[in-house]
């Protein structure tokens, strides 16, 4: 084959490949699925289900997150301000403009996860001096799997202008479990995922 021959062939087989180029899409993982999101999040809910404050209905009070630290803390602190409002207080958009500053804090805002096995679980086996393993999947008769959002929340309450404390709120815990079974490693029942849930139309807004 001579010099141009060559070149010729590299020419076509670069206009081949780019032609037969393509484009690929990333998928970003989070650190939790969307179910773990939701049952975090209606652990939440739960946890301040019926919040009140040892001060009158009616006054205004500030929200002080600074010290509230967890992964789900927007929507816990979202769903925090919410139960004020509906409980009757007002939401201080500053400390100046506060009759009350209520500095709140996560004791937990997490997943616990515990699996029941009937039977041989899932098991990591070493083979050899230099700690190489096998794995060696469940096999089990009936298993059961349990999924619980957890969230715990305190804080207190103190004038803005002289720090004079004006109470405390004890823990409030709430928790949302699913719950899903397996028999066989085949036949599965029970509560698999977590849905928001449906509305009826025109039951979206609730009028405080």
């Amino acid at each position: 084959m001579t010099m141009s021959a060559r070149a010729v062939s590299v020419l076509a087989l670069a206009a081949a490949v780019a032609v037969s180029a393509c484009a690929s899409t990333s998928e970003t993982y989070p650190s939790r699925t969307a179910t773990e999101q939701l049952l975090v999040a209606r652990a939440a809910d739960r946890a301040v289900d019926g919040l009140t404050l040892p001060i009158p209905v009616g006054s205004k009070v500030f929200v002080d997150d600074l010290y509230f630290r967890a992964e789900s803390a927007p929507y816990a602190v979202s769903a925090i301000r919410a139960a004020l409002s509906e409980a009757g207080y007002f939401i201080a958009p500053s400390k100046t403009e506060a009759d009350a500053v209520f500095e709140i804090r996560a004791g937990t805002l997490s997943l616990e996860q515990m699996r029941r096995v009937f039977g041989l679980p899932q098991m990591q086996v070493p083979i050899n001096d230099s700690f190489n393993v096998v794995s060696i999947p469940e096999l089990s008769v009936y298993s059961r799997r349990d999924r619980v959002g957890v969230a715990e929340f305190s804080g207190f309450l103190y004038e803005p202008k002289s720090g004079a404390p004006l109470g405390a709120v004890v823990p409030m815990k709430g928790e949302f479990n699913l719950r899903s079974h397996k028999l066989f490693m085949i036949i599965a029942w029970g509560q698999q995922r977590l849905s928001p849930g449906d509305r009826d139309p025109g039951d979206s807004w609730l009028q405080f």
